[in-house]
């Protein structure tokens, strides 16, 4: 275990505990996460008073607020504005609320996520074909899926997750950050698509999105250089994306005459629609009412995994986290948060898997390794910066004048950021880019030290295969199975113990690099 910096919370390590344990009992694996974070809670609120905090506050505002506004927007248009960004905007934050209190690993951060927009799109075209209204259907799925999850929780079902390794959740995780990536390009590079094309608003978006970009990567990277104090430093690194972004947006404010677009907000609270808040449910017939268990079921799997997958990347060995985890209480939670929410035809959240790793890298203490790679020694563990984040979302929704002047290129540029911070996170990307490196620079990373060269391309050949399925899935007709597939990538993945050597498998797809080189009887 790595030994914690001075000003770090010193806890007792609770990794020898199995989280992930079948307890034979109902919600035995529920009372076991509560025993074993409860201890923890007093120091969350305590190691929260930092500088540290207060970065990471600052730049995943911005970023959870980017996340709503943007996905908000896209739900808007896949259900035809009947949920949109103000239902985006007030289910993060009252649902982020709720899970920063309530969960058992709050540095994990909810909100909208591709493939929920996704699903809930599909259900809105199924909705329309068949003549059925959708927001009741909607808030069914929704109720259905929540009371679903919350069966899971007291059945232990995600101990399922130790099927999953990181072959599965960095294929994952490198879908959504491309999801990231792809979005803020596409948002950018489409005002040059636009008619009438402005090329002063084009050139303006590109300049805002891509200085956004360059100077929090720039700022993030300060700590690694020779310059000025370290205590300096840290701070320019914590808060280099927040910096990044007050100074893109005065220089856009500089320049009215350029006009960008700013974030999609309305200029009032209430629904997009201009309906109630509350959805008339029970408008819909009983069998239909039970017809919306099929769709539930699907988006139970999709939610299932996307929770648990994320909480997974979160609760890597990598993070040298100290207090504990629990995904069956993290999963009740957003179950609960499912099905309130769902009444009142808000969007389903979910841990977003961009956001809840950065948020762990904002809260770390870093070191380079004698070999080059940056590694965590600590992250201060708390409550305080999700919660700020998200009472600070919820209260964007009296302020939405103000967030008007943001620039959406500013977000955008942020999305970028942070979708490319995750990949250079994986170490599925770091083999896809030992195939553009000279073999004599390769970095001494312990899987290039004891495996094979064409094993690792053959390895990270399939990864890439899967990747690439499941970006085409999501796209197509069938994309409402997305979370099937998903799931199939479990029993793939015990077919590569036929392909790969086991030993090879260790160093590739350990959650942590092997200490003992003859490895024993160790199988991922």
């Amino acid at each position: 275990m790595s030994t914690k910096r001075s000003g770090e919370s010193q806890t007792p390590p609770t990794r020898e505990v199995d989280p992930l344990a079948f307890t034979g009992g109902l919600g035995g694996g529920l009372r076991a996460d509560i025993r074993r974070r409860l201890p923890f809670y007093g120091s969350d609120f305590k190691d929260g008073l930092h500088s540290k905090v207060i970065a990471s506050v600052g730049f995943l505002f911005f970023a959870c607020l980017a996340n709503a506004v943007a996905f908000g927007g896209l739900t808007s248009v896949v259900t035809g504005g009947e949920i949109g960004v103000v239902e985006m905007i007030v289910v993060t934050g009252i649902g982020g609320i709720l899970f920063a209190l309530s969960s058992a690993q709050p540095l994990t951060l909810l909100g909208g996520t591709g493939p929920i927009v996704i699903f809930t799109g599909l259900l809105y075209s199924i909705c329309r074909s068949l003549d059925v209204p959708f927001l009741p259907v909607y808030a069914w799925v929704g109720v259905w899926s929540g009371i679903l999850m919350l069966l899971l929780v007291v059945t232990d079902a995600s101990a399922l997750m130790k099927f999953f390794t990181r072959f599965i959740d960095e294929i994952f995780a490198v879908l959504i950050a491309v999801i990231f990536i792809v979005e803020a390009a596409h948002s950018v590079l489409s005002t040059f698509t636009e008619s009438p094309r402005n090329d002063a608003t084009a050139l303006m978006t590109v300049v805002l999105a891509l200085g956004t970009f360059l100077l929090a990567r720039t700022f993030k990277n300060f700590l690694q250089t020779r310059y000025l104090q370290r205590g300096f430093r840290e701070f320019v690194a914590d808060f280099g994306p927040t910096i990044a972004i007050a100074v893109m947006t005065i220089f856009a404010l500089m320049l009215p005459e350029v006009e960008v677009e700013a974030v999609a907000a309305p200029d009032h609270f209430g629904t997009t629609s201009g309906r109630p808040w509350l959805v008339d449910m029970f408008s819909l017939p009983v069998w239909l009412i039970v017809a919306c268990l099929g769709p539930a079921i699907l988006v139970t799997v999709l939610l299932f995994l996307d929770q648990n997958i994320t909480t997974r990347l979160v609760n890597s060995p990598s993070h040298a986290l100290q207090k504990g985890f629990g995904y069956h209480q993290d999963l009740a939670v957003v179950g609960v948060i499912t099905a309130v929410c769902s009444v009142f035809g808000l969007p389903w959240i979910v841990a977003a898997t961009v956001h809840s790793l950065n948020h762990v890298k904002s809260l770390a203490t870093t070191k380079v390794e004698d070999n080059g790679v940056e590694r965590i020694v600590a992250v201060r563990e708390n409550r305080v910066s999700p919660l700020v984040i998200h009472i600070l979302i919820a209260a964007s929704v009296f302020m939405l004048p103000l967030i008007k002047q943001i620039p959406m290129a500013v977000l955008f540029g942020l999305f970028l950021f942070m979708g490319i911070a995750t990949l250079n996170g994986t170490e599925f990307y770091a083999r896809l880019k030992l195939w553009l490196t000279d073999p004599n620079l390769y970095p001494d990373t312990h899987y290039v030290r004891h495996v094979p060269w064409n094993i690792i391309r053959r390895f990270t050949m399939v990864q890439l295969l899967c990747l690439v399925v499941l970006w085409i899935l999501k796209s197509s007709p069938a994309g409402i199975l997305f979370p099937l597939f998903i799931a199939m990538l479990v029993p793939l993945r015990l077919l590569l113990n036929r392909w790969f050597q086991p030993e090879h498998l260790v160093w590739l797809d350990a959650d942590e690099e092997p200490d003992d080189p003859s490895l024993g009887d160790f199988r991922p």
